[in-house]
């Protein structure tokens, strides 16, 4: 796992990551873990919208013509 302690909202570094917020992102040795200053940071990070498009494939963008 992969560990991030500048908070993504504010840019600050968070020195003493210890019992500060975090979310992880991925899975097994890929996955990053992400701390942020407060819990308000944490929230604004989890409520921006992504698009994940390796995950629909209901669309073929495919154009043989």
């Amino acid at each position: 796992m992969r560990i991030s302690t500048t908070d993504p909202i504010s840019g600050a570094d968070v020195n003493n990551p210890e019992g500060r917020p975090f979310v992880i992102e991925g899975k097994g040795d890929n996955a990053l873990k992400i701390f942020f200053e407060n819990e308000d940071n944490k929230k604004a990070y989890l409520e921006i919208q992504t698009e994940h498009p390796s995950e629909d494939f209901t669309t073929n963008l495919n154009n043989p013509v």
